[in-house]
């Protein structure tokens, strides 16, 4: 994710202002009003003059309630973040080690894929290096709205019963729902409880953060948004009944705050070592520069998290340095739609002036050349660009975090090269190796800079 370099760099010289709550809530505005990348946005800062809370927009798109620092939403994978605290906390109680095998915690007729004599660790687990893949192969939900609501415990153990790892545990980094699952099955196997109660008493209750569950209740459910998709058509919630460590908890705004507060040090808490310690062992991503901790991206003195399922989109990060925190929370499923908000609280610069449209004309490329751009390229350590070719065409589609696409849109060639993508107006331009075929792309949005993404093999 290219603007996590540019808009994170450690060298900018001089740190500009947070922004006040008018203006986030003019960039809440445009990208609700203009953009039509969201129906609510709700958002959180934490610095050292405390918490606040901006919003702008509506529960549904027929439902006239405001959002706020209240309003419940889907946090996605920024569930990983929860699990990966709770092994922290239990390694620090001396409960389990990062080197812990992953089959030691599981009932004995479950057999964890090993390669080169190398067992699955925690630790690969909770930093995507564990080589399973980013959903299980026998993931075939009976309703794609929601896709892991089917998925059995019997299931999940089958599929790692009869895996074959493409390289040994720990030698690369592939972004994996399947191992933060687990990750979490494990954990709760290993106290004796269920997820949703491990992170009930090991995180949420000391911290007080009563909003944040799985299981909603009876005062949640009424402050709950309505997810939307792409189109901004409103879907069902998703459910997580075998891999609810991947992306489960639901949350509002004032909630995650409480959870910066306690990270940055402005709030005491007991967890204090165990959220040192998710730092503190590191490994390397896909991505130039950036690396990995227990569940948090790195960059220089930058941690974040973002995630979606879904109808949701969310955001959370941190710059250490200036021990800034901020949360973005959103009810629709537009990928790209809330990071840059939240990295633009982060640094004000980050977020470009667009550029003056100008005018572009289609032309007619070689269907074979074509063939050589399809593949499917990392944008960032969790999402994927797909561009993939039906009848002569081109089509560009981002997968996120769990696994799931967004919209597929049509590319139109400007150059040999070139592509408009009809609908979002973003430029994707190949980048060739020998041969011409793609070995790379840059993705460039109005106001959003320019994205490189590398072809994976």
């Amino acid at each position: 994710m290219e603007f996590i370099f540019r808009i994170m760099s450690p060298n900018i010289s001089q740190k500009l202002p947070v922004p006040s709550n008018e203006e986030i809530r003019e960039i809440l505005a445009k990208r609700i009003d203009q953009q039509k990348q969201a129906v609510g946005i709700a958002v959180g800062i934490v610095t050292a003059d405390g918490p606040r809370a901006v919003a702008y927009g509506n529960f549904a798109k027929d439902d006239g309630r405001i959002v706020d620092g209240e309003t419940i939403f889907e946090i996605g994978s920024i569930t990983k973040v929860f699990t990966s605290l709770v092994l922290a906390d239990m390694v620090e109680r001396r409960e389990v080690t990062l080197d812990d095998p992953a089959g030691k915690y599981l009932p004995e007729h479950v057999k964890i894929p090993e390669r080169s004599g190398k067992a699955i660790t925690l630790l690969d687990l909770a930093t995507h290096t564990s080589g399973l893949p980013r959903v299980p192969g026998n993931l075939k939900p009976k309703d794609p709205a929601n896709p892991y609501a089917d998925y059995s415990v019997e299931d999940l153990y089958q599929f790692l019963s009869g895996y074959e790892l493409p390289r040994d545990p720990g030698s690369g980094f592939e972004y994996s729902n399947l191992g933060a699952g687990l990750l979490g099955r494990i954990l709760a196997n290993r106290a004796g409880t269920d997820y949703e109660s491990l992170i009930r008493s090991r995180i949420t209750e000391p911290l007080g953060m009563a909003d944040t569950a799985i299981t909603l209740s009876r005062w949640m459910k009424q402050r709950m948004a309505t997810g939307h998709n792409a189109m901004l058509a409103p879907v069902a919630n998703w459910d997580f009944p075998s891999l609810a460590g991947a992306g489960a908890l639901r949350s509002s705004v004032n909630d995650m705050l409480r959870l910066l507060e306690a990270f940055l040090g402005y709030r005491e808490s007991p967890l204090a070592p165990a959220m040192k310690a998710m730092l503190e062992v590191r490994r390397p991503t896909s991505m130039p520069k950036i690396e990995i901790g227990l569940a948090w991206h790195i960059f220089g003195e930058n941690v974040w998290h973002d995630g979606g399922t879904g109808g949701f989109r969310s955001f959370v990060g941190c710059d250490l340095k200036e021990r800034i925190g901020v949360v973005v929370l959103s009810n629709a499923f537009v990928l790209g739609s809330v990071e840059d908000i939240g990295i633009h609280i982060l640094n004000p610069k980050s977020i470009a002036e667009p550029e003056t449209p100008k005018q572009r004309t289609a032309i007619v490329v070689d269907p074979e050349m074509l063939d050589k751009y399809t593949g499917r390229y990392q944008l960032a350590p969790d999402r994927i660009l797909e561009i993939s070719r039906e009848c002569g065409r081109l089509f560009a589609q981002v997968f996120g975090a769990q696994g799931v696409g967004g919209p597929k849109f049509e590319m139109v060639a400007e150059s040999e090269r070139g592509f408009l993508v009809k609908v979002t107006g973003s430029q994707i331009t190949f980048q060739v190796g020998a041969e011409g075929r793609a070995t790379s792309l840059i993705m460039r949005r109005a106001g959003r800079g320019a994205t490189p993404a590398d072809r994976l093999s």
